[in-house]
């Protein structure tokens, strides 16, 4: 009745391996420590879970077609309701496999936890005592990336480095909105918050050129809002830096400034030299030094409070919103010069767990 059945059979078969081709195992198959050991609990869960989904799909079928209306000599019993051994069965096996996933979960959630320094570089492969982690701080703007190395004294826009099997410790903030840093071959998704900082200890175990992005919807240029993530010998690494060195200009407080107003497909800038403290000023939320830093207003506030004196700190501030148009907001002041000269701590703790 259909000639042409087989020959349908093998475009279906063919246009799902073209479509498949373009598919990206990396999430599964990453190259970091961290991101395949999340990869293995994925697996191991779903291994867990299919032991109750497939033989229930499975005895369902059984069932629909080993009583259906027509099977005459299927048993008929309308007034059986009860048997102690299946509900054993049926209570037990999902209750054992709850027991199985929780544990396993509650385990990996503490190892796995971002905020926990590493114990390894890879399965059988211990950090050496000597070994000491490669810092670099990452700040999610509108809609870029800013990574600063405070060892290296370096800082790039949209291009993030580190050595292979060399341990890595970020640190996370945001200037405007809430944000996801993301390099599926690296580890699992990190928030950033403004105010605020998140903490990720990974490592990549290949060298490569791998994606990075923002997972979490922030906007207009959300999509645009990608980065790479190079994998290098501790040579080529070396050579990076030098590279920015030399290419770079200088990141102030100015230039943060300019670089937190929205923008879009922000190419990759290089910085040769960063401004002392400027970590400290964005996650207080104070670059500019015309406002308030956070960790000051919490003193005052912890303090008692500036009463209704303090309305005449404030002051409008001007800034662009999204789409670019020119507004203004109200700030609290700063207090004479970022150094606080009422002996109040200029820096505060403002790390949060995600």
């Amino acid at each position: 009745m259909y000639p042409n059945k087989s020959l349908l059979n093998s475009a279906l078969v063919l246009s799902a391996s073209f479509a498949l081709s373009g598919c990206d195992w990396i999430v599964m198959k990453p190259h970091g420590d961290i991101a395949q050991q999340q990869a293995q609990l994925i697996v191991t869960s779903t291994l867990l879970m299919l032991l109750i989904i497939v033989p229930v799909i499975a005895l369902t079928l059984f069932f629909a077609y080993r009583y259906r209306q027509s099977n005459t000599e299927a048993t008929y019993a309308p007034d059986w309701d009860h048997s102690t051994r299946l509900e054993l069965v049926i209570w037990g096996a999902p209750l054992l496999i709850i027991i199985a996933l929780g544990a396993i979960t509650w385990i990996s959630t503490h190892k796995l936890d971002p905020f926990r320094p590493l114990d390894r570089i890879a399965e059988g492969k211990p950090i050496a005592a000597d070994v000491k982690p490669l810092e670099v701080y990452a700040v999610s703007m509108d809609w870029k990336w800013l990574f600063i190395y405070p060892e290296q004294g370096i800082a790039t826009v949209n291009e993030l480095a580190a050595p292979v099997d060399r341990p890595i410790h970020f640190r996370f903030t945001s200037t405007t909105v809430m944000n996801t840093f993301y390099v599926p071959a690296l580890a699992g998704m990190i928030y950033t918050m403004p105010g605020m900082e998140t903490q990720l200890h990974a490592v990549i175990n290949k060298a490569g050129i791998y994606d990075g992005l923002s997972a979490h919807y922030s906007g207009a240029g959300f999509s645009d809002m990608r980065f790479k993530f190079h994998g290098l010998t501790d040579e080529e690494f070396a050579r990076w830096v030098d590279g920015n060195k030399t290419g770079g200009g200088a990141l102030t407080r100015a230039e943060v400034v300019k670089l937190e107003q929205p923008s879009t497909k922000e190419p990759i800038r290089r910085f040769a030299s960063v401004e002392p403290g400027l970590w400290s000023a964005i996650v207080d939320r104070c670059v500019d030094g015309k406002k308030m830093c956070a960790s000051q207003m919490m003193a005052i506030d912890a303090a008692g409070g500036a009463g209704k004196g303090g309305v005449a700190s404030t002051m409008r501030s001007p800034w662009r919103d999204a789409e670019g148009t020119s507004r203004e907001r109200t700030v609290v002041a700063a207090l004479c010069t970022p150094t606080n000269l009422l002996g109040l701590p200029v820096e505060a703790d403002t790390s949060a767990k995600n």
